[in-house]
């Protein structure tokens, strides 16, 4: 996926760099939002976000909850069947406290478990005024590392480096679909990737002029597969550079990093089962491997079959097949 910006469009446009911080948020990926900001491929764009709480830098309630997004971002030229390559150059806590949830949700226990696990509330305010069953983290923005701030264990000291991430990027959704900014699908949305990191490159079907593109709910680390259902929910301080490119027809969100190729089973939580989500990444990485870098489907199955990876992205939801990208031939132009 990644041709030169002359490919992309055929066509010479200057890039720019713009700073853009919203003044309002969405909790849906709705094409009828007012944009946000019209921008040109090849552009790249600072921003910030707020917290899936709607609070933001300074720690101020500024959108309603439930993993409020920045956007939409206009991209000029985006057409229904091309597809938008985002590329995300910085990606950085912006705060110095964050909270997660209190126990694993439990959609991630064998219901035997369930039975006698312990209650959901821990402290009334820990975190933030009016929640009971959350924890406070503390960042330290310039160590670059995540701690918690309470309870203590008398075993597992609580701090790790910190790997800042995006739960949320996605375009409008086809049709007159709304969906909100707590579920994901074939537009991206609320995928809870934590591969979708600073570096990474983001790939996403355009269904509407100018695709809409949406980005949120920040992570300053997150497990595979999300199993408390959070992350540790913080704002961040965003800089991406968005493509476009022409009728690639893909189906699904897909990801690159400088290791791997991602094909991404994404799909709302709970109302798809984890094998129909491995079975639509398995497909999408096959039509890849043919499509663009042009693998006999024999030899896409066997890559796939001895080299994949398969990642739980959310316990309830989506899955991702990745392949190194050290064994892929250069990719064919279009």
């Amino acid at each position: 996926m990644r041709l030169p910006l002359l490919l992309l469009l055929g066509t010479v446009l200057s890039a720019e760099t713009h700073t853009i911080y919203p003044k309002s948020y969405y909790n849906s990926f709705d094409h009828r939002h007012p944009v946000l900001a019209r921008i040109k491929p090849g552009d790249t764009v600072s921003t910030r976000t707020a917290d899936a709480s709607g609070r933001d830098y300074t720690g101020q309630p500024v959108a309603p909850s439930g993993n409020p997004q920045t956007g939409p971002f206009y991209i000029e030229g985006a057409e229904p069947g091309d597809a938008i390559a985002i590329r995300f150059d910085r990606m950085r806590l912006n705060r110095r406290w964050g909270y997660t949830g209190y126990r694993l949700g439990l959609f991630s226990l064998t219901p035997e478990y369930v039975e006698r696990i312990y209650p959901k509330a821990y402290k009334q305010d820990a975190a933030y005024p009016g929640r009971a069953d959350i924890l406070p983290w503390d960042l330290d923005i310039q160590k670059q590392t995540v701690r918690l701030r309470e309870p203590s264990s008398k075993l597992v000291k609580f701090e790790f480096p910190a790997q800042p991430m995006l739960g949320c990027v996605g375009v409008a959704a086809p049709g007159v679909f709304a969906p909100t900014s707590g579920i994901s699908g074939n537009y991206g949305g609320n995928m809870d990737y934590n591969q979708v990191r600073e570096g990474a490159t983001v790939y996403l079907p355009v269904f509407h002029a100018g695709a809409l593109l949406f980005v949120g709910d920040g992570h300053a680390l997150q497990g595979d597969g999300e199993p408390t259902g959070n992350g540790i929910e913080t704002s961040m301080d965003v800089t991406f550079t968005v493509s476009v490119i022409k009728r690639a027809n893909i189906p699904n969100p897909r990801l690159e990093t400088g290791e791997f190729i991602v094909a991404i089973g994404s799909q709302p939580e709970f109302n798809s089962s984890l094998d129909r989500a491995l079975r639509v990444a398995t497909v999408d990485m096959i039509d890849w491997l043919v499509n663009d870098y042009k693998l006999e489907p024999w030899a896409a199955h066997e890559l796939i079959g001895y080299l994949g990876k398969y990642d739980v992205i959310t316990v309830a939801g989506s899955m991702g097949l990745r392949i190194p990208k050290n064994v892929l031939p250069a990719k064919a132009a279009r």
